[in-house]
């Protein structure tokens, strides 16, 4: 069977050996991406959870920054997971200037919930397309999205209403970690948006 499309995952730093297993579960192509010229001919790319100043000194050794501004340029969509959230942020809060890539209106905070220990379980409210269910969200030194501009759509969200996993047109980032539960909602989600743009 022909798999519909081709997903790269940022393989820098970070769990990105679950997000390769999920995808390829899915029934997509999927490689990791490392260089400049291997992001070429990708439908989609994920950014994975890890250590956000370790990924992002590691975008800037392997130069590319110039790659990422050509993806979004191309409308290619881009899913980041909690340090991969941070990276698409336009504003991290007590980070230096160019800390993050700047791809989503979003304003975040790192470790908002505290360090490991106070890493938690919650279930996660997702509305996709009219349709509402819970899912099971992972917070592992999880940040917290504290503001977003009027083109940012919440599509997930905790008990207490905070989001948890927001879209804008083609980039979407959650601070939670779904590629460690067995529910593949999100990922789904994310094909369904590559679809959107990728015809």
């Amino acid at each position: 069977m022909e798999k519909k499309f081709k997903i790269g995952i940022l393989a820098l730093q970070g769990d990105y050996e679950k997000h390769y297993r999920i995808f390829d579960q899915l029934g997509t192509e999927v490689f990791y991406v490392k260089l400049p010229d291997e992001f070429n001919e990708i439908d989609g790319l994920v950014i994975p959870g890890g250590e956000s100043p370790t990924m992002s000194r590691l975008i800037n050794t392997y130069n590319l920054r110039e790659t990422f501004e050509k993806l979004v340029e191309d409308n290619v969509p881009i899913f980041g997971t909690c340090a991969g959230a941070i990276m698409l942020a336009a504003d991290v809060v007590d980070a230096p200037a160019g800390f993050s890539l700047g791809i989503m209106d979003i304003k975040i905070a790192r470790n908002a919930y505290g360090r490991q220990r106070e890493s938690f379980e919650s279930e996660v409210e997702v509305t996709w397309k009219g349709k509402t269910r819970k899912i099971p969200g992972v917070f592992i030194r999880a940040p917290k999205i504290l503001e977003m501009g009027e083109g940012v759509e919440v599509l997930g969200k905790l008990e207490n209403g905070e989001p948890v996993l927001v879209r804008q047109g083609p980039f979407l980032a959650a601070t939670f970690h779904p590629e460690l539960t067995d529910d593949t909602t999100v990922q789904e989600i994310f094909l369904e948006i590559i679809g959107e743009y990728r015809k």
